[in-house]
Parts: C-alpha cells; sequence; structure tokens
C-alpha cells in the first residue's frame, strides 16, 4: 500500500477561494487601455507573490490583470498555477481552457501542459512543452516539465539535461529550484537546501517540514562514515520463499519476507507500494539501532504522519544476500499494521524482481548487461536516496585504487530495453511508485498504483465517477499506516485491463485518492491491490520502469 514517502519533497497548498468561472462571466468585452510597462509591472508582482507563498494576493492579481488585459497569457497562465498550487484541479483546467480560447499562445501552452501533467495526462503534456520548445519559446518550465515526463519514463540522463536548462533559464522558480538542487552532490545539496529553506517560497507547511527533515537526515548522514549501502556477499542472486501474512486461519491478505536486521530475524511485508524499509520500534530496539535523525510517516488513513526516525543497520539479511550500512526508517509505534514493519520493493533496483505470487517465492537476479557497463557498478538496497554521492565518492579507504581501464560512469543514465524484455510493460516511476497505464472499462488509461501491500483493488472516486455508478458502503473498512478511511464507497461492475491482462470485477471499493495524487503530482486513479496481484508471477525492472505479468491460474480454474 502507498504507505510512507521517506523524507520526500512534495508539493501543493490546500484550499480554494476564487471564483473564476463567475468572473469571467462579467468581463467587458473591450480591455482598458494600459501601457505595456504598467503591464509588465503587474505580471512581475503577481509572479514574486506566486513564488513567495502569498496565493491569495496572486490569485487577486492575476485576476485583475486578466480584468484589465482579457487576451493576457500570462495572467491566464499565472492564474491557472495559483489553482494548481491549491490543488483546485477543475478550476485550474477551466481557467487554461479558457485562456486558450482568448490568448493562445505559448505561456498558456505551457500551463495547460502542467493540467494534463496533474490529470494523468502525460503524452498530451509533453506534445504541449515539446511544441513550445521547437516553436523556439525557451521556456524553462516546458523544460521543467519534460523533466518530469522523461524522469517519469526512466529516462534519467535525459531528465537531468531538461532540469539544468530550467535552471539556466530560470534560477529562481522554487519549483525548478526543487529538481536541479537533487542533481547536486551531497554537500552542496545540504549548502543549497539551507539557502532554500531560509527564503520565502510558496510550498505549504508540511512541505517545508519535510524538507527540512531530509536537511537534518543528510547532514546526519555526512557525518558518518562514509559508505552507500552495498551488497557484501558473494553473489549476487537468490531465491528465498515468502512467508504468507494472514487474515484469519485460512485467508492469506499478503506476503511477507524473512529479513535479518543486525542478526535479528523479522518478517516484513514485501510492499510495492511502499518505498525503503520501515519497521517498528521493538525490532530496531532488539537490533541495536540509533537515531540518526527523526522523521515522519504517513500513508493511507485519516490520522495523518506519525513520528519515526532514520537510523543505519549494520547487516540487512535477506536471502543469500548480506547488504552493509543500509538506511532503515523506524516507526515510533510498537507495531506496522501487524507485522515487524515493510519492504519496500524498490529497494531491490539494482536487481530484476520476480515476485512470483503462485510459488511464492522471490527471486533476485542480475539486470541485463547494458551495452556500455564497464565496469559494473556496485550493487546494493536503494535505500538512501537523500544520501546520493557515488561508493567511490564515499569510500573513507584513504589508499589509491588502482587505475581502472575505464571509469565507472556514476551520472544519471537512460532507460535500456534488453531484447528479453521487448514483450514487458512500461509504467510510469515517481520515486517508489510504479503507476501502469490501465484501461477501465471502455474509458481511456487511467494510472493505477501496483500495489501488493494493499490487500484489495481500489478505484479512485474521480475515476469510478466517469464510468460507472458509486455507493455509500458504511460497512466497508479500508485501514492504512495512518489509521482508516472514514469515506470508503463501492462501484459497479467495470473491467480492469493493464498490461497483456484483462480483470472483470464487481463491487469495486472506492476511495477519494485526491490526497495521493496532490502529493504525487499526477493523477492516480486506482490501486492493484493483492486480492488482484496473488495470481501473477510479476517481474520488476526498477532501473528501466519496466513489469511483466504472467498469469499463473491455481489447479482447477
Amino acid at each position: 500500500m502507498w504507505r510512507y514517502l521517506l523524507r520526500s519533497c512534495l508539493l501543493g497548498l490546500v484550499g480554494s477561494f476564487f471564483a473564476f468561472a463567475q468572473f469571467v462571466s462579467n468581463e467587458p468585452k473591450t480591455a482598458p487601455l494600459i501601457s505595456a510597462s504598467t503591464a509588465s509591472d503587474s505580471i512581475t508582482e503577481a509572479g514574486q507573490l506566486f513564488r513567495t507563498g502569498k496565493l491569495d494576493a496572486a490569485g487577486e492579481k492575476y485576476q485583475k490583470i486578466i480584468h484589465d488585459t482579457p487576451n493576457s497569457p500570462d495572467g491566464y497562465a499565472g492564474l491557472t498555477r495559483v489553482y494548481l498550487k491549491q490543488k483546485n484541479l477543475q478550476q485550474a483546467f477551466e481557467t487554461i481552457s479558457t485562456g486558450l480560447e482568448v490568448a493562445d499562445s505559448a505561456p498558456v501552452h505551457v500551463a495547460l501542459g502542467e493540467v494534463y501533467f496533474r490529470q494523468g495526462k502525460i503524452q498530451e503534456a509533453e506534445r504541449e512543452w515539446v511544441n513550445v520548445i521547437n516553436s523556439g519559446n525557451a521556456s524553462a518550465r516546458a523544460y521543467l516539465g519534460l523533466a518530469r515526463v522523461t524522469a517519469s519514463v526512466s529516462m534519467y540522463k535525459r531528465s537531468r539535461t531538461m532540469i539544468s536548462k530550467a535552471h539556466e533559464l530560470d534560477p529562481n522558480d522554487p519549483d525548478v529550484q526543487k529538481y536541479w538542487m537533487n542533481t547536486l552532490k551531497l554537500p552542496e545539496r545540504i549548502k543549497y537546501l539551507e539557502d532554500y529553506l531560509s527564503h520565502e517560497t510558496n510550498d505549504e507547511a508540511e512541505t517545508r517540514a519535510r524538507m527540512q527533515r531530509s536537511l537534518d537526515y543528510m547532514k546526519a548522514r555526512s557525518r558518518e562514515p562514509k559508505r552507500k549501502c552495498r551488497l557484501v556477499s558473494k553473489t549476487i542472486s537468490t531465491e528465498t520463499n515468502l512467508v504468507r501474512l494472514l487474515r484469519d486461519a485460512n485467508h492469506v491478505r499478503g506476503f511477507g519476507l524473512a529479513v535479518a536486521v543486525n542478526g535479528e530475524r523479522s518478517k516484513l511485508l514485501l510492499d510495492t507500494g511502499a518505498g525503503g524499509i520501515l519497521i517498528d520500534r521493538r525490532l530496531a530496539e532488539r537490533a541495536g539501532l540509533n537515531e540518526l535523525s527523526q522523521t515522519r510517516i504517513g500513508g493511507i488513513g485519516d490520522k495523518g504522519e506519525t513520528g519515526g526516525y532514520v537510523a543505519l543497520a549494520n547487516s540487512i539479511k535477506i536471502g543469500d544476500l548480506e547488504f552493509q550500512d543500509c538506511a532503515v526508517t523506524v516507526l515510533d509505534k510498537r507495531s506496522v499494521m501487524d507485522e515487524d514493519g515493510l519492504i519496500g520493493a524498490d529497494v531491490f533496483e539494482d536487481f530484476l524482481v520476480d515476485i512470483d505470487f503462485p510459488k511464492e517465492k522471490l527471486r533476485l537476479e542480475a539486470l541485463p548487461k547494458r551495452p556500455d557497463d564497464e565496469p559494473t557498478r556496485p550493487i546494493g538496497l536503494e535505500t538512501d536516496k537523500d544520501n546520493p554521492d557515488s561508493p567511490e565518492e564515499q569510500s573513507d579507504n584513504k589508499t589509491a585504487p588502482a587505475a581502472p581501464a575505464k571509469p565507472v560512469d556514476t551520472g544519471p543514465r537512460d532507460r535500456f530495453i534488453a531484447p528479453e524484455m521487448k514483450s514487458y510493460a512500461q509504467v510510469l516511476r515517481f520515486g517508489h511508485m510504479l503507476l501502469i497505464p490501465t484501461k477501465v472499462g471502455d474509458e481511456s488509461r487511467k494510472l493505477f498504483l501496483i500495489d501488493t501491500g494493499a490487500f484489495s483493488t481500489h478505484i479512485s472516486l474521480n475515476a469510478a465517477r466517469e464510468v460507472t455508478k458509486v455507493h455509500d458502503d458504511p460497512r466497508l473498512r479500508v485501514k492504512g499506516l495512518s489509521g482508516s478511511v472514514k469515506n470508503v464507497y463501492t462501484a459497479d461492475k467495470a473491467v480492469l485491463q493493464f498490461g497483456n491482462l484483462r480483470q472483470p470485477t464487481q463491487d469495486l471499493i472506492t476511495l477519494d485518492l485526491n490526497s495521493m495524487s496532490d502529493r504525487v503530482g499526477i493523477e492516480v486513479s486506482g490501486i492493484l491491490g493483492f486480492a488482484t496481484l496473488h495470481v501473477l508471477d510479476i517481474k520488476i525492472d526498477y532501473r528501466d520502469g519496466l513489469v511483466d505479468f504472467i498469469y499463473k491460474p491455481a489447479p482447477g480454474h
């Protein structure tokens, strides 16, 4: 289940206060005459208000600009971004649609791309931004948009190029700054984030708090021995049993892994909807883990985030593999959803992950070798996203190593689709989350989260209302790391199609997933849970954003 985002920097503000549609209906047909310099000053002032988080004032300013100059593209683009920042997607769409009718130009198309992206219309968004750039408009936000698109399809080298171009064009845009600082090495990132947090920005208080916790962790990590989580066993592959997690004596609700943390045995839920390793306080105490920095953890549920801390485990053993110096998040509570904790499948990014539910096995194997992989990059568990330096830069071994025949390329690289993976489905990756295009009934494709940690398959309230009837169902209970969900609905039957599979559903559980979508920055229309996935052998290549589903029905079916 989408349970927690470790030390992540997320965007968005809650609230809505404008009634733009009503305002537009009262606009004069002819704009008052104002000077070009006055209009430019107003745009600059509104932009500054927006960037420093004064959204009410920025919205009012943009509305006045549109009133005085009804064909102002910057006015419509700016007001659209105010609504997006307030998480009012419908108002943002209506605003930019009006702008497109009366002020068709590059700024409007860039903002339209941002609305499309939030709606989950990736191809439409990309088209808008590509057309703007190809028309000769050097727009920082168009390059930023393309950076987000290319990163989501695992084109990381290309994404960094786009981020660098966006920063070159507008280094003062807070959104550009947040993406650009993640390209820096650890010491530079610490300094940059300290400076960023010393100024007013348009980030909500919760986001700034997350960024501050991320900064605290990076500072603490920089004081520790400079080693990334790394594989120390000689073998680079393993096969291990999945552990049944029971709802009652006769029903399996999920599968876990046997994981030894500093030699202490544990049972962790294997969760493709989570990121990193999360354990409870009891296991952390037995394993002798010491706090590096404070953090907050949250997910599905209405109670909000809960406290915890980040620690370093000297040893993590899974099957035949052992890893050392791995970051672990510890929950202050004494239990995590009735298990010792969770392990996000994304930690195995350096492996081809094969979750064979019918055979109850997890296999970790070497990924297909890239044509340019010489020498091989170091292998580890990806538990330390806020400690970006390469192993070579972090090594505390002062002995000069022998010069390799060819230096290791530690920078970002674009995805590689090996010949044997041509049949795999391409997914969009946002951090630890894998979103797969899923057709719901006869509607266009939506994005669903692949989530082995959620028992049931869910559809968002927004998507369900597009394809079928939705009913209140007070009997249903959905529980996550942040407690129970108060408002749960059911949707009439719908057919889900993802990868090469087709899954009829009846009485589909329906939730409001707006909070998840706002945090990720893109519309998440549903969750493919264990009830759907348990008959599949799922192979995941996190490195390249590829997933293969093999249907293995139970005997007699």
